[in-house]
Formats: C-alpha cells, sequence, structure tokens
C-alpha cells in the first residue's frame, strides 16, 4: 500500500481530554493519520479523517518541531494543574514511520525531563520497546498499553494485514516487564480469540483492559456499524462475536486465571 508522507507544523500538541478520555487532562498525538490501517479503527469515521478525501491508511502527516512545541505547552498547563496525557488518541505513535523520524521519542524525551502526573501510552507496534529508558526515567508515572485484540494471527491478518504480528507484541510485553515499565495488555476492540488466549497473557502482564466496538467506539457501536464491520466477522463465520455481549465469553476465560482486580472493562481500563 502506498503511504503519503507530508510533514506539517502543527501550533498545539496538547488537546482537551474529552468523551471516552475526559480521565485525562489531554490527548497527545504525534502524527495526523496512521499507516496500520486497521479496518475497525473509529478514527476512520471521525472528521480527521472523512474530510481528507483520501483512504485512512494512505496518509500520515508527520509533526514537525514536536518536541519544542510540546515544551511550552507541558509547562503552561503544569502551572494550571496535574497534565494526565493518553499518547495517543487517533494514531499510533509508533507506526513505522517513528523509526525514522523519531517524534514519539523525542516528545518522550521532553517528558521525561519534565514528567506530566501520569503518562498512558497506548500502541500495538513492538517499536515501543526501543524507548525503555525513557520509560525507566518516568518510573510509575507511565503505563504502556499493548494492544492484543487475538492470540490468533489468522483472525490478526483478516482484520489488521498492516499491523505487526501477534507474537511480536507478546514478545514486546515481556520485554518491558523484565525492564520494570508499567504495563498493560488491551484486548481492545476484542476480536474472536481461543480459549488459550488469557493462559497466554497470564504470565506477560498483571492488568488487562478488555474493551469492544459497542463500548469503545465513543457512539455505542453506531461509528462501527457505518464501517460494515460485521461483513468481516460474516466472511470467517463468526457472527457470534459481533455482539455487544460477546466480550463476556472472554471476561470469562479471563477471570479463570486473573484476579477479577487485575481485569478492567473499556474506559476503566483507560484511565490514568
Amino acid at each position: 500500500m502506498r503511504i503519503d508522507y507530508l510533514t506539517k507544523q502543527p501550533k498545539t500538541l496538547l488537546n482537551k481530554g474529552t468523551g471516552f478520555l475526559s480521565g485525562y487532562s489531554h490527548s497527545l498525538n504525534p502524527y495526523t493519520g496512521c499507516s496500520f490501517a486497521c479496518s475497525y479503527c473509529y478514527v476512520r469515521k471521525m472528521p480527521v479523517s472523512t474530510f481528507r478525501g483520501a483512504e485512512w491508511g494512505t496518509w500520515v502527516d508527520i509533526k514537525k518541531d514536536a518536541a519544542a512545541i510540546l515544551q511550552k505547552e507541558l509547562k503552561k498547563a503544569k502551572a494550571k494543574g496535574p497534565v494526565t496525557i493518553f499518547m495517543s488518541s487517533s494514531t499510533d505513535p509508533y507506526q513505522p514511520i517513528e523509526h525514522k523520524e523519531q517524534i514519539t521519542r523525542s516528545l518522550l524525551e521532553v517528558m521525561a525531563d519534565d514528567p506530566p502526573e501520569f503518562l498512558l501510552m497506548q500502541t500495538r507496534s513492538p517499536l515501543v520497546r526501543r524507548d525503555i529508558d525513557l520509560f525507566q526515567r518516568l518510573g510509575d508515572k507511565v503505563r504502556v498499553s499493548m494492544t492484543v485484540e487475538t492470540d490468533r494471527e489468522d483472525i490478526r491478518k483478516h482484520f489488521s494485514p498492516h499491523a505487526p504480528p501477534i507474537s511480536a507484541r507478546l514478545k514486546t510485553l515481556e520485554l518491558l516487564a523484565e525492564a520494570g515499565i508499567p504495563t498493560q495488555a488491551a484486548i481492545a476492540p476484542m476480536l474472536p480469540s481461543s480459549e488459550r488466549f488469557s493462559e497466554l497473557l497470564r504470565p506477560l502482564v498483571d492488568r488487562v483492559c478488555l474493551d469492544d466496538y459497542f463500548m469503545g467506539d465513543g457512539s455505542g457501536g453506531k461509528r462501527t456499524r457505518q464501517m460494515a464491520i460485521q461483513s468481516l466477522y460474516e466472511q470467517l463465520g463468526l457472527e457470534e462475536w459481533y455482539h455487544p455481549s460477546a466480550y463476556q465469553k472472554v471476561y470469562e476465560r479471563l477471570k479463570q486465571v486473573f484476579p477479577e482486580e487485575q481485569i478492567y472493562i473499556s474506559q476503566q481500563g483507560f484511565e490514568p
């Protein structure tokens, strides 16, 4: 898939936390657009995507001089009260272009020098392990939330063929834990998985967040319905997994191996 990369000079970086992220003072996106192009991504139906006039996943804007902007904004925001940051709400901070551009790393360097009250780093990319040194500097002020929607690679390829393999994400969780970084596995959005899924996660994390389209797309599942995601389930004969009650199956499996206080449902799992 061809991706158009544009360099943009943003005026601001910190956005007020609203809606699903209202538990945070701010959200922070190092890029606009995301080349992982996951079929179910709710951002496809948000203005940032619909007004673009190009298919989601085929374009990415790189925010130049982001670190200098954040440095100033962070100081101002902290003067007004506690700053908690969700990174990122509408892009993956470790999508492939980050290898070269290192925008996310530059922002982390700013935060390591001048820490917010709390930072949640949300990604599905093994590249996050590159920044273990900076996460260690942030200590208990950071949590890395790794998306692992399923343990089945065939399902991953069907729903998000451009996203990193599941095995690499699980290995990354292991490495983060070894380095003492607070982590969680985010089964979000939950995709069809095997009965072994919870057992695979148990040695890697002591915190799991379970979410689906109906709780987590910010519109009770309406945005997802507009994207005809159901047809992807029908192609596999797995329609029963596309239902508001389907998450309970995975929740019960998780409860067999995790203490209940380590399992979070939807929004509460992403809270600071």
